[in-house]
């Protein structure tokens, strides 16, 4: 017996739906087959009006939503300053839409009739490639191209530097270890969300009799994908941490 497709395991949501139901309409294939691009844009398209949203119109008493966006404003710029210090102000932008668009797209899986995209590699790689190409530039502007690659090298200095065999072992490492850094951290959050999607699918076929496990599920899922979004947020700001700091 041929193992079976885990995508046809997971949750059926609105664009295969549709394209169970209407299997010649050209467009529900075409939304079906490139679905987390969908959903991905969904996303932005809710941070979007949300953003608009709580600051239409600011005041110093502020209201309901605005509290809201400043206390998720607020504690990100702290953690951020947390780990950079007083430079990190700058890439709190980045670093902060960052988590909150990674927790939005974790969450999603958990609405009825839609998908996260973080259950896709494509998506979290994206990101994750985001974090990389961003951290590099910051290391060239921060050290210069030169200073970067000593930096690479473990900064031989003294009799070290007349030593070739640990500096160039040193790069090699680093170098390595830096286009390892964006594969780790799209699998690790791709994988978690994923398979609490997928275990959330195979709880509901299980029926009445399911339901305890696929409450405590949910639970479970719903704290996964706030750690995973932390996870994630973190580790990119002490790649940044990484190249700003000496220390």
């Amino acid at each position: 017996m041929a193992p079976q497709d885990p995508q046809e395991m997971e949750l059926s949501n609105i664009l295969t739906t549709l394209k169970e139901l209407f299997p010649e309409n050209g467009i529900f294939a075409f939304l079906s087959q490139w679905q987390s691009v969908v959903y991905a844009l969904i996303a932005i398209g809710f941070l979007w009006i949300f953003a608009r949203l709580s600051t239409k119109k600011m005041s110093l008493v502020p209201g309901r939503l605005q509290s809201f966006a400043e206390i998720i404003a607020q504690g990100v710029r702290s953690l951020v300053l947390g780990v950079l210090g007083p430079q990190g102000e700058r890439y709190v932008p980045f670093l902060g839409t960052l988590f909150i668009y990674i927790l939005t797209i974790s969450l999603m899986g958990l609405i009825p009739f839609l998908k996260s995209p973080a259950s896709s590699w494509s998506t979290t790689l994206a990101l994750a490639l985001c974090v990389f190409g961003y951290v590099q530039y910051t290391a060239v502007r921060h050290l210069g191209f030169w200073g970067y690659m000593d930096h690479l090298a473990g900064k031989p200095r003294g009799a070290l530097a007349f030593s070739i065999v640990l500096p160039v072992f040193m790069f090699t490492l680093h170098f390595i270890s830096e286009f390892l850094k964006p594969i780790s951290l799209s699998l690790r959050l791709r994988s978690n969300i994923w398979g609490d999607d997928l275990l959330l699918a195979v709880l509901t076929h299980f029926g009445l009799q399911g339901f305890p496990l696929l409450f405590l599920n949910t639970v479970s899922a719903l704290l996964m994908a706030f750690i995973q979004a932390i996870v994630f947020f973190l580790l990119s700001t002490i790649y940044f941490a990484s190249v700003l700091t000496e220390e």
